[in-house]
């Protein structure tokens, strides 16, 4: 059995036989193994130290530069908000703007459709006026010759002012047609309305027909166009087929008129021809 208080020489120990010749030298082995063990032992120490601070040190410039890169970010965010909320508004304020103008277009034509509608109903009684007056005088014989061949005389009038009305029926279409294309500019949609002025000026349809002032209120107020997929020019526009109707019922009425002043023995009024 082994003897407790007598191990083996596992630990360092002095060498009882002295360091005479022979002595036994794995003492002096073992020194020399335990002072690298403690110089690494420090060194790792050390280096564990060194490494923690180290680390140390990057993680709070990590947490600074994160803590910036966040307060940064925060701002650039406020400020992007702040800006889309004040052109947000500003759009918003000019939507309602083009709202109130569109509002008082719709109101404006309206009101002049109205106004065109009471002169039209008025035309027609006058046009009703005159078809009985000249069912009485063709019943009445020999005046109801005269009225027929007055009323022949003025046919010619009345197609010539029919073919120049169709012929600016067609100008405005294509002119409402430009107005309401995307891809068709301006000025070429002005220079047609110039010709269409000057067109009226020099053949004008008939009396009491303002047809230059009628225009430019065309112009000006008739903004309605079809939808996107439209090919239908004539779906476009609708202040002017208003004044379109308004103008063929006046021709219709003159036509009559100029007749009845023919009957009469008036001279008729021919600044059209």
């Amino acid at each position: 059995m082994n003897n407790l208080n007598d191990p083996p020489r596992w630990n360092i120990q002095p060498d009882p036989r002295g360091r005479g010749v022979g002595a036994d030298d794995g003492n002096q082995w073992n020194y020399a193994l335990l002072v690298p063990m403690l110089g690494l032992a420090a060194f790792r120490w050390i280096w564990t130290k060194e490494s923690q601070k180290e680390i140390q040190k990057v993680k709070a410039q990590y947490d600074k530069d994160m803590s910036t890169i966040k307060m940064e970010m925060e701002a650039q965010y406020r400020e992007t908000i702040t800006e889309r909320r004040r052109v947000a508004a500003t759009l918003e304020l000019e939507l309602e703007k083009e709202r109130q103008r569109v509002k008082g277009y719709k109101q404006a034509i309206i009101s002049q459709s109205h106004q065109m509608m009471e002169e039209r109903k008025h035309l027609q009684q006058e046009y009703e006026a005159l078809e009985k007056e000249k069912q009485m005088l063709v019943e009445s014989g020999a005046a109801g010759v005269i009225l027929h061949q007055a009323l022949e005389r003025q046919n010619i009038w009345y197609k010539q002012a029919t073919a120049t009305l169709k012929e600016l029926e067609d100008q405005l279409v294509e002119r409402q047609n430009a107005y309401c294309s995307r891809i068709q500019p301006r000025e070429k949609r002005l220079e047609m309305e110039k010709n269409i002025l000057l067109n009226v000026v020099r053949e004008p349809i008939g009396a009491g027909l303002d047809l230059e002032s009628d225009l430019k209120d065309i112009f000006k107020r008739d903004t309605h166009c079809a939808d996107l997929l439209n090919i239908d020019k004539r779906k476009n526009g609708s202040l002017m087929w208003v004044y379109l109707k308004y103008w063929q019922l006046h021709i219709t009425v003159q036509k009559h008129k100029r007749a009845e002043e023919a009957l009469l023995g008036k001279k008729i009024q021919s600044d059209t021809k």
